[in-house]
């Protein structure tokens, strides 16, 4: 029996759509952020035909799942940019300020989430959730600028003051702000199981990464050897707000300190009105786009119920002292909300950057 069906070839399935995607690599592929960037890739449905992971010498060879398909981290190498349209630079800062040229030579887009580029010269910070909120929009650019993901913390509290300045005036902000342990990536998160292991069976404390006791405990301050200190992360986080909000927003008063949580920033916001609280009218104007309005008659936001979503999950509580303050306690995935905006960046880029051209 003979059939004059004939099988359209693989090949040219994938020539299709390598033709209307683009290339993308991920320094830092093994690393907390950069895990989290390939998969909001895969959730938002990024056109790319390609995804090259690349990173150090400890992840080399490591399997990692992109989208549907199983693929190998490799070494970082100047060649490896080639032909690349967006790369996203997820390692430790070291590694971004020794690559980033090489790629922008090469003719990629970069985008970096470890803040090694904040201090260039034609860096850009991003957060695209509050150039939404403000309405800005972005002038494409044949051979755009670095994108510097604006820190977590400071893209949250910005939005929400943002959006509560819709509802009252405000008079004075004061930000208190529990870091997790993985905004210092995978060594945090093992020195702060290790901490609370080695506690419980009245061991010696690993201090590497923070030079203090972080397990049971609140540090308002790292140790001397602990890099960066928790007090340039604070510097950092002003800056950023400072930086992505508009004039005239008011500035917070911001306290960071250590909590000895894995995951998730955790935020306590004292917001001060000019005259009595509307909770109800606050509420309704946080409530939108990346926000969730958790009601009292729920449990409270927390960075386990955060985890694991672009959502900043808040709650709105009267000040029971006085009646033209309230409180906002809110939590959100960190590196969820970093990925996000990474990604989102680079979406805003595209509209630039004509689909499965050759650099």
């Amino acid at each position: 029996m003979s059939s004059n069906f004939k099988a359209v070839p693989t090949s040219h399935a994938e020539t299709l759509r390598e033709e209307n995607s683009y290339r993308v690599a991920i320094v830092g592929a093994g690393s907390l952020k950069g895990k989290e960037v390939a998969e909001v890739l895969g959730d938002r449905n990024f056109p790319s035909a390609d995804i090259k992971l690349l990173d150090d010498d400890e992840s080399l060879g490591q399997l990692e799942t992109v989208g549907e398909e199983i693929t190998f981290i490799q070494t970082v190498r100047a060649e490896q940019f080639d032909h690349i349209d967006f790369t996203f630079f997820a390692s430790d800062p070291e590694c971004t300020r020794k690559n980033w040229k090489a790629a922008r030579k090469a003719g990629s887009a970069i985008v970096d989430l470890s803040y090694a580029l904040e201090d260039e010269p034609d860096a850009r910070l991003r957060s695209p959730w509050i150039e939404r909120q403000v309405g800005q929009i972005q002038t494409p650019e044949l051979q755009p600028a670095p994108s510097v993901v604006a820190h977590p913390a400071a893209v949250i509290t910005a939005l929400l003051i943002l959006r509560m300045q819709k509802a009252a005036t405000i008079r004075q902000v004061v930000a208190t702000i529990f870091e997790p342990a993985s905004e210092h990536g995978q060594k945090g998160i093992d020195e702060l199981h290790e901490q609370t292991v080695n506690l419980l069976s009245f061991q010696q404390l690993p201090k590497v990464v923070f030079d203090a006791q972080v397990a049971f405990n609140l540090l308002s301050r790292y140790g001397q050897d602990s890099v960066p200190s928790l007090a340039t992360i604070e510097s950092r986080v002003l800056k950023h707000f400072k930086r992505i909000a508009p004039p005239g927003t008011p500035i917070p008063s911001f306290l960071l300190l250590q909590a000895p949580i894995f995951h998730g920033h955790a935020f306590a916001i004292h917001v001060q009105l000019d005259k009595g609280a509307d909770i109800a009218a606050i509420s309704a104007a946080l409530a939108g786009e990346h926000v969730t309005i958790t009601p009292t008659t729920e449990d409270a936001p927390n960075n386990v119920s955060a985890a694991g979503q672009a959502d900043v999950l808040v709650s709105v509580i009267p000040d029971a002292t006085d009646p033209t303050s309230l409180w906002i306690w809110a939590a959100a995935d960190n590196l969820r909300v970093a990925a996000a905006t990474a990604v989102e960046s680079a979406e805003s880029l595209a509209a630039s950057r004509p689909r499965g051209k050759i650099q």
